[in-house]
Formats: C-alpha cells, structure tokens, sequence
C-alpha cells in the first residue's frame, strides 16, 4: 500500500500551484529579456513587470505606483521599518513600537536599530494571542516613528486589530506598517480603506515561488534606498528584476484572492475539526483566539511531550507538520511567541503548529486526527514528564 502524504505545513511554504508556474514560464523560455532594455524583448519584459504591478495592487486595494518588489517578506519588513526610521530619525522621531511576538523577520530588525540608538517598546500579547489597539494608543509618543504589528502571527495564527491599530496611527499622524505575510490570500485585505500605510507581501506563503515577494508604501511615504546600483524599482532597489517569479507572484495574489470568503469557510470548517478532535487528548490547549484566527492555521499545546519528537514520528506516519515558525526550527529554544502568551518553558516545547490549505482534503483531516492521538499516546508512554504529571494529577 502507497504510504500516505499529507501535507499540513503550509504556514512554512507552499508548493508552487499548477497555473502559477504555467505563467511563469513563458518568461523562462520565450519572454526572457532584460526590463531595462530598450530593444523590443526588453520592452516586452518592462510591460509584464508593470502588469503584475497593477495586478497585485488591485488584489490589495491599492495603486500600482505604491508596490515595490523584493525578494521576500522579511526583505519587505526590513526596508519598510529601516526606511521609515533612518528618514525620520533625522526629525527626532526615534521611538518604534511592535509587539512581543513579532516575526522575527521585524524583532531583529528593532533590536539592530536599537543598537544604532532607538527605543523600542515591545507591547505584550495577550493569553489569546492578540495585541490590544489601545495598548498601542498608549504607547504613541511625540517621537513615535513607526508601529509595526503583524496582520496575523505565523505561528499560531491569530488575527490583529490591525483596522483600529491603523485608525489610531493615522489620527496620530504615525506611520503604521503591518507584516501581512500570512494574511495575504487568506483574509480580505484593502489597504486604503483600512489605512493601512506599509504592508509585507510574500509569494511562496500562497501558492507562489520561493524568492519573491512585495512591500505595499502609501503614496506619500518616501522609502531610503535599499540596494544602489541600478534604476529598478523607481531607483530604490537596483538589480534585474526576476520577471518569472513576479509573474508567478501577480497570478497567485489573483487566485489567492478569487472567492477567498468562500475558500476561508471551507478551510475554516476543517481547522475547526483539527482543533476540536485534538482537544479531546487530555492536558492540550489551544494557543489563541479559536475564532480571530487565520481559516487554515491550528496551534495546540500537548503536555507530556517533547515537540521535535511529535513531528519526526508525524512524519514517519505520512503527516507534515510545524511546532512553530520555519524560521527557527533549527533552535532548541521554546517558540518566543509561545512564551509571550504565558506558556511556561515545559508546556511549550510540546507545541503542534497544523496549517492546511485549499488543497487539505476532508480525508487528509480524517487521517491527522487519527494519527495524533495514536503518536502522542506512544510519546507519553515513554517520557517521565507525563508521569510526573500523571503523579500530580492524582494527588490532587
């Protein structure tokens, strides 16, 4: 019998869809010229990269002149908060404020900047994984330069009060940008009517190719220059632009964002399953608001466990999974966003992170939730922590 496979790491990466890379291709093979060449081939080139400009603008609300392309979410989060503080550092205004479970993507880029003389304030998350608005509001200062809070969080998925947030930040006249990598495609987004002033794009979180990825600058907002060397990106970021993956990208934001309340109600019906049957194994809990949370995105803490043992025999039993951000798999630490609910040290290294997409089946769900009880039960039989709070439990 064919071993099953399922994949339920979608947070991480996506595989590239079928009619994705179908429009990519042609720009391997047949479209293949420079954009800044002025020959017939080049133009050709130069008028895809404005289409898919204004393609991905309009799946976001926003005009084509205000996207600039990059070559990831982080790239995007990096120049958007670097931008905005080294131009206004200049008027005094060198405070930022974010929250304490940000990507890292945003974390390190603050902690850098403090290093060069910024202050920045970390908000506190909540235990249902939710910066409160008025937090931020009582944080703005006179030289408040940016406030930078995430859409959604990566890892456990919960949705921000990134309308109020932006409400705020415009009626005090800051800038307000928000890593939108794990919303984009999942949640509707417009970035006008939502004032929403910055916003981080990545391609391979939906469905598009690794290596590509957007920053949404109101217009109005100057950005500092993040590479020299060339006129690209209206003489912000130099180098030949990769129009196959731009391509790839525009299609994406579109397919992505076709149907999406539709899409978001089935995904939403099959995460809502996951958590509800993986609850059901005693001392779990679910990190975040079960309904202000992403459609596909399913984060539950299973005590007595040791979470990189969960996923190597998830993996042996056919089921690709997460205990967090694929940016820091590689770390023994427990997940910072997990610390920032309250977890303590033990509960969170035990942590499952599931994100299905579109293409998660109803029988792909059935075999999840058959097999991580089963693995956790054979886990359990083996780790003195679960008999340790075995002990406790019936001492009490």
């Amino acid at each position: 019998m064919e071993k099953k496979f399922i994949y339920a790491d979608n947070a991480a990466t996506t595989a590239v869809s079928k009619a994705v890379l179908e429009e990519m291709i042609p720009y391997f093979t047949e479209e293949y010229g420079n954009a800044s060449s002025i020959y017939a081939l080049g133009r050709s080139a130069k008028k895809a990269l404005e289409t898919a400009r204004e393609r991905i603008a309009k799946t976001i609300g926003a005009e084509a002149s205000e996207i600039y392309f990059t070559s990831c979410g982080s790239e995007s989060d990096n120049w958007a908060i670097r931008s905005v503080c080294e131009r206004l550092a200049k008027k005094g205004k060198k405070h930022i404020i974010t929250s304490a479970f940000e990507h890292h993507a945003v974390l390190h880029t603050c902690q850098a900047l403090e290093k060069q003389g910024f202050e920045v304030t970390y908000l506190p998350v909540y235990d249902n994984g939710i910066v409160k608005a008025e937090d931020v509001k009582n944080a703005i200062r006179e030289d408040t330069a940016i406030v930078t809070i995430m859409y959604a969080n990566n890892e456990i998925g919960t949705i921000q009060p990134v309308d109020e947030i932006a409400e705020i930040c415009r009626e005090k006249g800051v800038i307000f940008h928000t890593d939108a990598v794990q919303a984009v495609g999942h949640v509707e987004i417009d970035v006008h009517k939502q004032k929403i002033d910055m916003l981080s794009i990545s391609g391979h979180k939906i469905h598009a190719q690794k290596g590509v990825g957007a920053l949404y600058v109101r217009k109005g907002i100057p950005l500092t220059n993040l590479i020299y060397g060339g006129a690209q990106e209206r003489n912000r970021r130099g180098g030949t632009e990769n129009i196959p993956a731009i391509m790839g990208l525009a299609k994406a934001m579109e397919i992505a964002n076709t149907d999406i309340l539709k899409r978001a109600e089935k995904t939403a019906r099959q995460r809502d399953r996951l958590i509800n049957e993986i609850l059901k194994i005693s001392h779990t809990r679910l990190n975040g608001d079960p309904v202000k949370r992403l459609p596909g995105t399913v984060n539950i803490s299973i005590e007595g466990i040791e979470g990189e043992s969960l996923l190597l025999m998830l993996d042996l039993n056919g089921v690709c999974a997460s205990s967090g951000s694929a940016c820091t798999s590689g770390s023994l630490d427990p997940s910072h966003v997990l610390l920032a609910l309250g977890l303590k040290h033990e509960v969170a290294h035990g942590s499952l992170r599931l994100s299905i997409s579109d293409e998660t089946t109803d029988e792909d769900i059935d075999h999840i939730v058959k097999v991580v009880p089963e693995v956790v039960e054979r886990l359990r039989n083996m780790s003195p922590l679960w008999e340790k709070i075995i002990k406790e439990d019936n001492s009490k």
